[in-house]
């Protein structure tokens, strides 16, 4: 049953002004963040949301990323639901503290509106400075268009508080496709909001009690408390999967849990991606599928705690795998595929995967190119071809790289 019975209220925002409702939905205490582009229209909304009274909340003012999430992180250590964004470069700046958010075990929520890194310098989107945090302890979630925003980031409060995980969590959407276009939202009620996050919940308060934080530690301890982070990892999916099915019955809106699967459940051949040009890619299964090739798409919601679960059951019955990263691991391959490749790596029966790295640097890639790449891939295989694990498409062409 629906939490609320009044009629929902619909908008027409950007991605960014979504992370902004969502965090005001929150009833967020404590904001910080350094403009950098795009993310600067997020904490502009915010802002105006304090400016107005419409928010009771402190925003911090600093000079730069890095003092932006130590002042974020200082008040959620006292206590407070607390709140930044950033992009690009400014995540690269804040990286020591990404670490030391998450070893502290305390929870916060950090949208990230993904740009590319430089040089060159380039403000356009793919998920270079996002995945480039995937090592440092923080569930990462990233949205397909700005409803899932919305919801994205009230879950995050919800999932990273729950006394099974404490844990920081990154929410990203990419920079302009998603953080400066704006489209359809429906918000909740903030009374409802604040009925389904309750309280804010933490594992220990710099305010109430007398604690030492980053203090020296023998190695046994380190290892141990390394150990506590992965373990709350483990637990936070079925966390993650719980919120999303209790959101869903409240709210009216869920997504599958940890991933989202398209047509991919009598696939032969399942296409992996994850972002907004998941959009694109569910268009080009519909092509291929209007062709007659049994083709689905799994969406990756979540790259940390990474869905090896839900991978393992996408390819159990599939004679193929596509993997499209928008990073590169240089040197290697992208980094979903690393982590999907692992995670198959011990199943009796082992589908073909392979690696397309694409539009990287903001390159636009269309229905019609994931399209053209999967029928390529697929034609190939079916005709025994041998295919290279390391593909690039670029201009229209898959090379190898």
């Amino acid at each position: 049953m629906l939490l609320s019975e009044k009629k929902k209220e619909k908008m027409v925002i950007t991605g960014n002004h979504a992370v902004a409702y969502a965090v005001k939905l929150s009833r967020v205490k404590v904001i910080s963040a350094y403009p950098i582009t795009p993310q600067t229209s997020i904490v502009e909304k915010l802002s105006e949301f304090v400016e107005k009274g419409e928010l009771d909340a402190s925003i911090i003012k600093v000079e730069s990323e890095h003092s932006a999430l130590a002042a974020v992180y200082g008040a959620a250590i006292a206590g407070a639901r607390s709140f930044t964004a950033t992009s690009s470069h400014g995540l690269l700046y804040m990286h020591e503290w990404v670490h030391w958010f998450s070893r502290a075990r305390i929870p916060t929520v950090m949208a990230v509106v993904t740009r590319t890194i430089g040089p060159p310098w380039n403000i356009w989107p793919d998920h270079s400075d996002f995945i480039d945090q995937r090592d440092a302890g923080w569930i990462m979630s990233f949205a397909m268009d700005n409803q899932e925003v919305v919801d994205l980031v009230i879950q995050a409060f919800k999932i990273g508080e729950d006394p099974s995980v404490y844990l920081p969590v990154m929410i990203g959407l990419e920079g302009f496709i998603l953080g400066g276009t704006a489209m359809p939202v429906e918000l909740p009620f903030e009374e409802d909001v604040a009925k389904f996050l309750g309280e804010r919940r933490q594992p220990y308060s710099v305010a109430d009690s007398v604690v030492s934080v980053g203090n020296l530690t023998s190695p046994e301890d380190t290892e141990l408390m390394q150990m506590d982070i992965q373990a709350a990892m483990e637990r936070s999916k079925e966390i993650i999967r719980k919120v999303d099915e209790e959101y869903g019955r409240l709210f009216g809106r869920k997504y599958g849990g940890l991933t989202s699967c398209y047509r991919c459940e009598d696939a032969k051949y399942v296409a992996f991606t994850m972002g907004a040009w998941s959009g694109d890619a569910m268009e080009a299964v519909d092509i291929l599928r209007n062709q007659g090739i049994d083709v689905g798409l799994v969406r990756i919601r979540y790259v940390r705690p990474f869905p090896s679960e839900e991978i393992k059951q996408a390819l159990s019955s599939a004679r193929m795998g596509i993997v499209f990263d928008r990073s590169i691991s240089f040197g290697g391959y992208g980094q979903l595929f690393e982590d999907i490749a692992s995670a198959i790596v011990n199943a009796r029966e082992k589908a073909t995967i392979v690696n397309v790295i694409a539009g990287l640097g903001g390159v636009n890639i269309t229905a019609e190119d994931f399209a053209n790449v999967l029928g390529k891939l697929i034609s190939d295989f079916e005709e025994g071809k041998e295919l290279s694990h390391k593909l690039w498409y670029h201009s229209g062409e898959v090379m190898k790289y």
